[in-house]
């Protein structure tokens, strides 16, 4: 599957308001919504619908979920693999379950991501030091849809 496409159907997602448990571009997703919905535009129909789910990720259960799904579902790289098209697995904070995605779009001295992001919507950032030290896995997209 190629990295630049994956960053345009994700682009395509810009401006879509935060909705919780949402994937539906332009009336609302989270992060998982996000990815959800730009693999039904490259891959076709989902492998999985996921259970509903609080915006904790099961934070008190300690259940990584949301990576355990990950695995189920896309490839893992090495952090260290860069690649436009990549899913980006981030822990918020020390010692949290790890509970939210975005996709790695601009790459080198101006890396950004594309991510989901409650209070802001789908929205393309800077992956500033803040941000890429949160990232604990790096995931691809298979290569076929």
């Amino acid at each position: 599957m190629s990295g630049a496409r994956i960053v345009v159907a994700a682009r395509g997602w810009l401006g879509t308001p935060y909705r919780h448990q949402a994937a539906c571009r332009g009336a609302g997703c989270d992060c998982l919504g996000l990815v959800r919905g730009v693999w039904r535009e490259v891959m076709g129909e989902e492998p999985e619908r996921p259970p509903a789910y609080s915006m904790d990720w099961a934070e008190p259960a300690r259940e990584e979920a949301l990576w355990a799904a990950a695995l189920r579902h896309l490839y893992a790289k090495p952090l260290d693999d860069e690649a436009p098209g990549d899913v980006l697995l981030f822990r918020m904070r020390e010692g949290a379950v790890a509970k939210h995605l975005g996709f790695a779009a601009g790459m080198g001295a101006r890396a950004t991501f594309i991510h989901a992001y409650s209070g802001h919507g789908v929205v393309e950032n800077a992956l500033s030091l803040p941000w890429r030290r949160r990232i604990v896995a790096r995931f691809a997209f298979p290569l076929e849809g």
